[in-house]
C-alpha cells in the first residue's frame, strides 16, 4: 500500500508549496464531510489554520478583498482535508461538481465573485479540468467566528 503523500493531488499541493491540512474541528453539531453514493459534501469550511483564523470581520471593512481572496484558498484546502478524509485518497475525486461560497461583507462590498475565486481558482490548479465547478458566491451579513470566508463543495469521487 502507497502513502497517503504519493498521491498526485498531494505532490501537486506540494509543488505549490502547500500541505493538506488535519480536518478542522467542528464549530458545531455536524460532520465535516459526509458521503452518498459517488458524492461528497463538505460542511462549510472556514479558512482556519491550526485552529485560528489569520483575520476576522467583514469584507471591505475590517478585511481587503485580497487577503479574503487568500482565505478562500485556504477554506479550499481545508475542503480537500474534509474530502480526503471521507474517500481516503485525492486522487478518487472525478470532479469538483459545486463550489459555494460565502462572504461576510459590508454592506455596500459588491465583489463576492473575486473573493471566492480564491478558491475556484485553487481547485483549478490543483485538480485541472476536475476542478471546473458550479459555484455561487453570496454575500452574508456575518459568518461562525466573525470568519471572513466560509466555502463549502460537492465533489464527485470514483
Amino acid at each position: 500500500m502507497q502513502e497517503a503523500t504519493s498521491s498526485r493531488v498531494e505532490a501537486r499541493l506540494s509543488e505549490l508549496g502547500l500541505t493538506l491540512p488535519a480536518v478542522a474541528k467542528p464549530v458545531a453539531a455536524y460532520l465535516p464531510a459526509v458521503t452518498t453514493g459517488n458524492y461528497v459534501y463538505t460542511s462549510g469550511q472556514l479558512p482556519l489554520i491550526n485552529g485560528e483564523l489569520s483575520a476576522v470581520g467583514k469584507v471591505g471593512a475590517e478585511v481587503s478583498a485580497e487577503t479574503a481572496k487568500g482565505m478562500a484558498q485556504t477554506a479550499a484546502l481545508n475542503a480537500l482535508a474534509a474530502i480526503k478524509a471521507e474517500i481516503g485518497d485525492l486522487d478518487r475525486i472525478k470532479r469538483i461538481v459545486k463550489v459555494v461560497g460565502f462572504v461576510a461583507s459590508e454592506p455596500e462590498f459588491t465583489g463576492q465573485p473575486g473573493v471566492i475565486n480564491g478558491a475556484s481558482e485553487f481547485f483549478g490548479e490543483v485538480l485541472g479540468d476536475a476542478g471546473l465547478h458550479a459555484r455561487s458566491a453570496v454575500g452574508v451579513a456575518v459568518l461562525p467566528l466573525d470568519a471572513p470566508v466560509e466555502v463549502e463543495v460537492i465533489a464527485e469521487f470514483e
